[in-house]
């Protein structure tokens, strides 16, 4: 009995026709069986379960069907990988590639298109409430653009700045005007992107960084004289600064002035030290800057006179002026024949010499305006200095209608006042009440006949487009009473 449990444990008898040992009596007789060892734990356990029998690799080897049919299944898993992958690869460059295109999005990533490094931080501020307008006025030196620029300075919702690219100048100073128009352009790129940094590039080596209060034309500015980062004066009031007054205001970073240029609609800047509208062309073509130019022109032989009257303070800017004159132009003698040269006349020379390039570039701005390219339409307005004197308050609501700004009764009031006084201009760099018609004919008797028929040869073209007429004889011009005004061609 003990004999036969133990075989049903270890042996269990199945059928075969293969030879193998066996066991002979009975029943079982002449016939053949195979022995199979089975193991305990392969038997039926306890309510039916059966326990989970696991396979060798000896069986998976020898059946080489399944092992043809495991890496057919993992060939075809990594292929829908390699295939995903190849997929997400795709895509990825696709929308790289679609980033570096020009995208129609909001103003603030447009704009980063022609910043430099030092722009930057642009990416991180805020977007603004509304588009910006941006202001150019494009003039030469004693043309009253000191007064027209603080028709702008005046407004409460303008944030402008006075002649920024003066930096330029004296830094890379003796280096001639024409050379200097590129780093003018980079200047302003920044600056209408409110990124004041760059006036870095031009600060001293070594120095302490500029401040506020180191920008040129700083101590009459309303913004960086009032409130928040002064609080000798109110942006909303109209009246000129005193420059005394604003010395006291503490120096306050650039980053706070680029925080105070961000909160306004308006930026203006007005330069004398771009010479031709077609060197701002990059900037009126960008999509993310919506540049206008005003170009206030004078009489050249108004602005040849009061350049005499300022020689000393315009020693270094006619140096850089008369550099650029083209050295094979004929051209008509300074003096009359058996004149004594002296040293007062060797100032004179430069101050009308320079006159030459700024009419050249007046006139290459005026052809450009008559025969207007497509970055240039409804982005440019010329004025007249004489029409703005003679009627301040018509040329002042044109000039705002033309940049999206309303005058109002104080500022109106303002420009009336500021060219209806009745003294005449003391100091040429100082803004005041005076007669403006006065002194925009000033020229006519201060002048002497030989210096106006030199001016007028330098300026015969962008006078005759700008409607002023040239004068036959000493006498003519003396005739105040006679008007050298007509219509302009523009």
């Amino acid at each position: 009995m003990r004999r036969s449990l133990l075989s049903d444990a270890l042996l269990r008898v199945v059928p075969s026709s293969c030879e193998q040992p066996h066991w002979s009596g009975g029943s079982m007789k002449n016939k053949h069986f195979a022995l199979k060892l089975t193991a305990p734990w392969e038997k039926d356990v306890g309510f039916g379960r059966k326990l989970k029998t696991y396979r060798s690799h000896t069986k998976i080897i020898a059946h080489p069907g399944i092992v043809m049919k495991v890496l057919r299944r993992k060939r075809i898993v990594l292929f829908m990988a390699y295939f995903l992958l190849l997929v997400l690869t795709m895509l990825n460059l696709a929308n790289y590639k679609w980033t570096k295109e020009p995208q129609q999005c909001n103003h603030q990533m447009r704009s980063t298109v022609y910043q430099s490094r030092s722009d930057i931080r642009f990416l991180y501020r805020p977007s603004l409430a509304k588009k910006r307008q941006l202001v150019y006025v494009l003039t030469t030196w004693r043309s009253g653009s000191s007064f027209f620029g603080e028709l702008f300075n005046q407004n409460p919702e303008v944030f402008f700045l006075y002649e920024p690219m003066w930096h330029i100048w004296q830094k890379l100073y003796p280096g001639d005007a024409v050379s200097l128009q590129g780093a003018a352009r980079d200047m302003l790129s920044s600056l209408y992107r409110c990124d004041l940094s760059v006036f870095q590039l031009y600060n001293t080596p070594g120095s302490k960084n500029i401040t506020s209060l180191g920008l040129f034309g700083a101590t009459l500015n309303k913004v960086i004289c009032s409130y928040p980062l002064c609080s000798a004066y109110r942006k909303d009031v109209v009246g000129m600064v005193d420059d005394k007054v604003c010395k006291k205001c503490p120096p306050q970073s650039l980053r706070l002035l680029e925080e105070e240029c961000l909160k306004y609609s308006t930026v203006v800047i007005k330069g004398v030290r771009i010479l031709d509208v077609n060197v701002l062309a990059p900037l009126m073509e960008d999509p993310s800057l919506d540049l206008k130019v005003i170009h206030l022109v004078r009489d050249p032989r108004a602005v040849a006179n009061s350049r005499i009257k300022s020689r000393h303070g315009l020693i270094r800017e006619n140096l850089q002026v008369v550099r650029s004159r083209d050295p094979k132009l004929r051209r008509i003698p300074f003096v009359d024949p058996g004149h004594k040269v002296n040293k007062k006349d060797g100032s004179d020379y430069h101050s009308i010499g320079a006159m030459e390039v700024i009419c050249d570039r007046t006139s290459k701005t005026l052809r450009t305006a008559l025969n207007p390219p497509g970055w240039i339409k409804g982005k440019y307005m010329a004025v007249r200095y004489e029409d703005l004197v003679e009627n301040p308050i018509k040329t002042l609501r044109g000039v705002y209608r033309f940049v999206n700004l309303s005058a109002n009764h104080d500022i109106e009031s303002f420009a009336l006042n500021m060219t209806s006084g009745t003294s005449s201009s003391s100091k040429p760099f100082i803004v005041s009440s005076r007669n403006a018609t006065q002194a925009a004919s000033a020229w006519r008797t201060a002048l002497s006949f030989q210096q106006m028929k030199q001016v007028e040869d330098y300026c015969h073209h962008s006078m005759t487009l700008l409607g002023y007429e040239r004068v036959r004889t000493a006498g003519e011009a003396k005739d105040l009473g006679k008007s050298l005004l007509t219509a302009p061609k523009l």
